[in-house]
């Protein structure tokens, strides 16, 4: 026994003595390691920069503790200043992307003023540090930290707590931890920037003036990669085609905006009234949640409302049946989503006092079973929101299907000639 637990304890010791390693550079080649909190994020951002030839995660700047996330996450090194710090190794082309630049992408996208952490990521291995490996960045990194000071300063912010040393040695991370959100797009990806930037862009200049009147959804993006801005993107806003405007911002371009929700976390999205928020959503929302927060926004406590996500039933000939019978050439649209349901050439009066269709538009509604109230029918529900619709009967002219469908969900869209 005494045997196997030294043969253990020996290789975990070799595990680490090979991870421990001094950066390494080519003619053009550089190589610096940077802290901003969680370096999952982080390394991603780095690699995606233009003359970057690798990132590597890691731990470096601490002493004493064991290089290792279960080591350095550990309650007693919480707040141990001689703790080692989530790192990011980055290797780079200094002939395609100056040190200066990669610092002020560094600076830019986490909050250096904050001590021993980033936003909700609590401990002295989030602090924001700088470990440089020869002179010249050393200088260029004091440099561009008092730019950033002066910039910090002017819009709020306190003073950049940012540690700025040589490099002893760094420790990559396990295997586990590398490429991380590439492995997992779903992964932990928040957003800590401040919004202040060293040369002011044009997006930030982005006109708020259409979304402060009226109704507006805005998703808070990071400035950055971000995974679940992304996994929000496909599973929701590329096929969003409603009636109100939904507009994506960064945390620094809600000027004009009244603002609650804290929007560090990204994506956040907000349901705005008049530039001033109703309600907000810290975080990705699946699709069902972010349509069921638009029915509350939009169709309030209505009938509406109660036909959408309660399955209830409007009156025979209610006012938007008579409305909606007649119109001209067109198609019907899911009231929240803006998905294409039914065209009018599919329509024809089945003298029911319900909007009546022989078909539904390709893919855009799918049938469940519905037993309630001790009938078998077939209910219809909307592909993209699923709201509740009506039902599906067999006995449509020519022997084709009923669509029996709520006005009251749908919206009308007349067809451009």
């Amino acid at each position: 026994m005494k045997k196997s637990i030294l043969a253990f304890l020996v290789l975990i010791l070799w595990d680490v003595s090979i991870a421990a390693k001094e950066p390494t550079a080519t003619a053009q080649s550089r190589t610096i390691v940077l802290g901003a909190g969680c370096f999952w994020g982080a390394e991603k951002a780095y690699a995606a920069l233009p003359g970057v030839i690798d990132a590597v995660s890691g731990y470096a700047g601490g002493s004493g503790v064991m290089p290792t996330y279960r080591a350095i996450s550990d309650r007693s090194n919480k707040m141990n200043p001689k703790n080692h710090a989530e790192v990011v190794e980055v290797t780079y082309d200094h002939n395609h992307i100056s040190v200066q630049t990669l610092l002020e992408s560094f600076f830019e996208r986490h909050d250096p003023t904050q001590v021993n952490r980033q936003g909700n990521d609590i401990g002295s291995q989030y602090r924001s540090i700088i470990l440089t490996t020869n002179p010249t960045q050393s200088t260029v990194a004091l440099q561009v930290s008092t730019r950033y000071q002066e910039l910090l300063t002017q819009a709020g912010y306190g003073k950049i707590t940012t540690q700025i040393s040589p490099l002893d040695v760094f420790y990559p991370a396990e295997n586990y931890h590398q490429d991380y959100l590439v492995k997992n797009p779903d992964g932990y990806c928040p957003d800590h920037s401040t919004g202040v930037h060293f040369t002011q862009k044009e997006e930030r200049k982005l006109d708020n003036s259409a979304i402060a009147q009226g109704p507006a959804i805005v998703v808070i993006e990071a400035q950055g990669y971000c995974p679940y801005c992304e996994k929000f993107k496909t599973e929701v806003a590329n096929t969003y085609a409603g009636s109100i405007p939904m507009v994506f911002r960064t945390a620094a371009q809600l000027h004009d905006l009244e603002v609650a929700t804290p929007t560090w976390a990204t994506p956040t999205i907000l349901f705005l009234r008049d530039g001033a928020e109703v309600f907000g959503n810290q975080g990705y929302m699946a699709a069902d949640s972010f349509y069921r927060a638009l029915g509350h926004f939009k169709l309030g406590d209505s009938e509406a409302y109660n036909i959408a996500f309660k399955k209830g039933t409007e009156s025979r000939f209610c006012r938007q049946y008579e409305i909606f019978k007649d119109t001209p050439n067109g198609v019907f649209v899911d009231k929240l989503s803006g998905a294409a349901l039914f065209d009018t050439q599919d329509r024809f009066d089945s003298g029911t006092g319900w909007l009546s269709f022989s078909k539904s538009v390709d893919n855009a509604v799918y049938e469940r079973a519905d037993h309630s109230f001790g009938m078998r029918r077939t209910e219809i529900r909307s592909a993209s929101s699923d709201i509740h619709l009506g039902h599906v009967f067999p006995d449509g002219p020519r022997g084709q299907p009923r669509y029996c469908i709520n006005a009251t969900v749908l919206e009308f869209i007349p067809r451009r000639h």
